[in-house]
């Protein structure tokens, strides 16, 4: 019988080790629409109570709030039922602003696209006396072909044929009443998950400090610990500058094209205050698009007017009230800031985004330290080596 060869044995096994990563890597590869398909699944079935997260982790910033307004009070019943009553209460409000949201603001926005789609044709017409004036005024021989334009919007006139809307009005109300069921289920389950989350946040927190001290050192679990809080007050800060932010940019630019006399103004600025939860190229790009609906649809001068009106106003907001709101919370760099961004919108979409500026804030903060750290430390060293 022949004897085994350790030494043999150990000299092949990175060997085995890298067929075996090979063989692994391609049927993962050649499965990949199937892992995409459970990966999908999967995110179908948890996405309900991840977004229950989310929405309580929100209703949790004005909750904190109104327990501590609860706190102060003299009666014996809200003091001992503070929690609860707080939950209620900030559930209470956000059912209102929602019922609201539904009530006026969206009839208000299906109004204007009413409108805008009655005054197509005028649109189009101003657009192509646009061009026609632009031809005339030939700078440096710049040319502008109607074609360009009325080429791709005849065909996305086509496709709104009435016809083909008829003929597929069933099938497209069945389905319609199928995502509609499917999206009350999951906006209820939502609903539900974050009120038990909210109720139960003490039990997970416990929970989760549990884990960290049985499976790591108490350094590296104070550690841990010590930037989720850093983490936690950075998302919060975030959440409520950017909120507090939007409805006062929102208002501004609302009120601004109500008096320049658009039909848009309220869609325009709802628009404006909910894009500008990103930074940097929120505000810019809402801007833009306000600029564009009112130089069509009102004409240029009026453009003009508003592009001036609205520069202001961004100049006003990014160097007067965000610095105020924010006090100073998230010293970046315009590069990181973009940087960030663009990782975290790439990564994550319209969330990465969000998201983005608090968790680079952080990392910003972990590097600093590490960097002190080590910079001590080889003070230290030299300061040894200068005594030997």
């Amino acid at each position: 019988m022949a004897k085994f060869d350790t030494k043999q044995f150990r000299s092949l096994f990175p060997y085995f080790i890298l067929a075996l990563a090979v063989i692994v890597a391609f049927r993962v590869v050649s499965e990949l629409s199937f892992i995409a398909d459970i990966i999908a699944q999967t995110w179908r079935l948890i996405s309900p109570f991840f977004y229950g997260f989310l929405l309580a982790y929100i209703i949790n910033i004005p909750r904190g709030g109104i327990q501590r307004l609860l706190e102060k009070t003299k009666i014996k019943f809200i003091v001992k039922r503070k929690k609860a009553l707080s939950i209620f209460l900030a559930f209470l409000i956000f059912v209102i602003i929602l019922v609201l949201i539904l009530d006026l603001i969206i009839p208000a926005i299906f109004n204007s696209i009413a409108f805008f789609f009655a005054n197509i044709e005028v649109y189009y017409q101003s657009i192509l006396d646009l061009v026609e004036y632009v031809n005339n005024l030939d700078i440096l021989g710049f040319h502008i072909s109607p074609e360009w334009i009325s080429g791709p919007l005849e065909e996305w006139i086509d496709n709104l044929r009435i016809q083909d809307i008829i003929q597929n009005f069933g099938l497209e109300t069945l389905n319609a009443l199928i995502a509609f069921s499917t999206a009350i289920f999951r906006g209820f389950l939502t609903f539900i998950s974050s009120i038990y989350i909210l109720f139960e946040k003490e039990k997970f927190k416990a929970f989760f400090f549990r884990l960290l001290r049985a499976f790591t050192s108490p350094t590296v679990c104070d550690t841990i610990m010590e930037y989720a809080g850093k983490l936690n007050k950075n998302f919060k800060q975030y959440i409520y500058t950017q909120t507090i932010d939007g409805l006062i940019l929102g208002t501004i630019v609302t009120i601004q094209l109500y008096f320049l006399g658009s039909p848009y103004f309220l869609i325009l600025g709802i628009m404006l205050g909910i894009i500008n939860y990103i930074p940097y190229f929120g505000s810019i790009i809402g801007s833009i698009v306000a600029i564009i609906v009112v130089a069509f649809t009102q004409g240029l001068p009026r453009g003009a007017i508003a592009a001036v009106i609205l520069l202001v106003t961004q100049q006003i907001d990014g160097n007067i009230i965000q610095p105020k709101l924010m006090g100073g919370s998230f010293s970046l760099s315009p590069l990181l800031v973009i940087m960030s961004i663009t990782v975290g919108g790439a990564l994550a979409g319209i969330l990465g985004m969000i998201a983005a500026i608090p968790i680079v804030a952080v990392l910003k903060d972990m590097l600093d330290s590490v960097t002190v750290y080590y910079e001590q430390q080889k003070l230290e060293k030299s300061d040894d080596a200068g005594e030997n």
